[in-house]
C-alpha cells in the first residue's frame, strides 16, 4: 500500500516537494498534513492520505453570495496563493464578478499567485453580490487561457457563469446541440451540455424552484460519472454541487476578525461591514483558521441568495 501511495503521487502529483516530502516521511502541515509514512503504516491510513492527495490536486473553487455589493478581496487573497505557492493549483485562475445583469470576468492561464491581473483583483474591491473564482489543477485540456474556468455563456437573457473540479468520464461523447465548447475541457462540455438540458426544457426562465429542482437533477446525473464539485450562477442565485469537497460559512452581526490560512492576513470585519450585510463564501477548502466551515454533504444540491440558503 505505501509502495502504491508513492507512486500515485510520483505520477499524478506535479509538486516535487511534496513528494520529496512522502518519500521521506516528514510531516508537513502546510503541504498536506502528511504523516510519517513506514513500515507499520496501516493501509487505513494509507487510504486517508491516499483520498487527501487527490482531494488536493484537484483544482479548488471559490464563490460568494452577498444581500449587499461586496468586495471578495479578503478571501481571494487566501485562494491566490494556493495557485503555486502554497498549493499546487498553477495552471491558471479565473473570477466572474456580477454587477447586477452584468458580469466581469478576468481569466489568466499564469498561476495565480504570480498573475499581475490577481494581484490587480486582489488589491481593487470590486464590489458584487455574486463572485465565482477558480484556480486550476490541469488534467483534462493543455494550459490555455480558453481552458481556464468560470466558462460563461448566455441563456435566458441572463449571463451564467460554471466553474468546476474534478474528472468526468465519457462526457465529451454528449451530444450538444445548442451550446459548444471552446476549449478542450471536460468541465466546459459539462456545462455546455447543462445549458443545453436547460434550453431544451424551457424557452423561457422558469420559476425559481423548478429551476432548483432541474438544476439538482442534471448536477446528480453529472455526478454520477466521475467527481463534479460545482458553482454555477445565473446572476439571481449562486448554485452549488458537492460530489466530494465543498465547504460554506455565512458572516452576518454580530461580526469577529478572521486570519486566513495560507497569508498572514487578518481582517476585522466588524469595521468592514454594517450590522444588515450577510455574506456568504464557498470554497473547496477552508480559507480561515479561526471560523466554522460547514461541510456540504456528498451528492448534494444548494443554493444561495441574497447571503442566504434559499434551497438544499
Amino acid at each position: 500500500m505505501q509502495a502504491n501511495l508513492h507512486a500515485w503521487v510520483a505520477s499524478n502529483y506535479a509538486d516535487e516537494s511534496i513528494y520529496r516530502h512522502l518519500r521521506q516521511g516528514v510531516h508537513s502541515a502546510r503541504c498536506l498534513g502528511l504523516r510519517r509514512l513506514d513500515g507499520n503504516v496501516l493501509h487505513a491510513e494509507c487510504d486517508s492520505r491516499q483520498e487527501e492527495l487527490r482531494n488536493c490536486s484537484l483544482c479548488e473553487l471559490l464563490g460568494m453570495n452577498a444581500n449587499v455589493p461586496t468586495d471578495i478581496c479578503f478571501s481571494f487573497a487566501g485562494l491566490m496563493r494556493r495557485g503555486g505557492a502554497t498549493g499546487p493549483h498553477r495552471d491558471g485562475w479565473g473570477i466572474a464578478l456580477y454587477e447586477g445583469k452584468g458580469c466581469r470576468t478576468f481569466h489568466d492561464p499564469k498561476p495565480s499567485a504570480h498573475s499581475e491581473i490577481a494581484r490587480f483583483i486582489r488589491e481593487y474591491p470590486i464590489k458584487s453580490r455574486i463572485v465565482i473564482c477558480h484556480i486550476r489543477r490541469a488534467n483534462r485540456g493543455r494550459i490555455a487561457l480558453e481552458n481556464t474556468h468560470p466558462f460563461t455563456r448566455e441563456l435566458w437573457g441572463r449571463s451564467w457563469s460554471f466553474a468546476h473540479n474534478g474528472q468526468l468520464r465519457g462526457i465529451k461523447k454528449w451530444p450538444n446541440a445548442h451550446f459548444r465548447p471552446i476549449g478542450t475541457t471536460d468541465s466546459e462540455h459539462a456545462f455546455c451540455w447543462l445549458m443545453d438540458q436547460l434550453c431544451e426544457r424551457w424557452q423561457d426562465a422558469p420559476p425559481p424552484r423548478a429551476l432548483y429542482l432541474c438544476l439538482a437533477e442534471l448536477c446528480g446525473t453529472l455526478a454520477e460519472h466521475g467527481v463534479f464539485n460545482m458553482l454555477l450562477s445565473d446572476s439571481k442565485c449562486l448554485y452549488c454541487f458537492c460530489s466530494t469537497n465543498l465547504v460554506w460559512l455565512t458572516r452576518r452581526a454580530p461580526f469577529q476578525a478572521a486570519t486566513l490560512i495560507d497569508e498572514d492576513l487578518t481582517v476585522d470585519f466588524r469595521k468592514e461591514t454594517t450590522p444588515h450585510d450577510i455574506v456568504t463564501v464557498i470554497a473547496t477548502r477552508a480559507l480561515t483558521r479561526d471560523e466554522r466551515w460547514i461541510s456540504v454533504a456528498r451528492r448534494k444540491f444548494v443554493a444561495f441568495q441574497g447571503g442566504e440558503l434559499a434551497f438544499g
